[in-house]
């Protein structure tokens, strides 16, 4: 689920707030795969940079990595 989020958000150029929602629901979960964390690393980074423009309105840090990664 979090790659496909990732991918809509690169297709879109945003991340809006109920994707960015779904992710920390997943990340809650603390059950994901070392791909997810590629994928989510590489849409930290478009963010930052500015590829991807967040919908939501503050200005906080997209949300805490999640480390060490847990494979279910």
């Amino acid at each position: 689920m979090i790659r496909t989020l990732v991918e809509s958000a690169f297709q879109t150029g945003y991340l809006s707030v109920e994707s960015e929602g779904l992710l920390q629901q997943v990340l809650a979960t603390k059950c994901w795969k070392e791909q997810d964390l590629s994928a989510l690393a590489t849409l930290y980074n478009a963010v930052r940079a500015g590829q991807i423009k967040r919908e939501a309105s503050s200005s906080n840090v997209l949300m805490e990595f999640p480390l060490p990664y847990k494979s279910c």
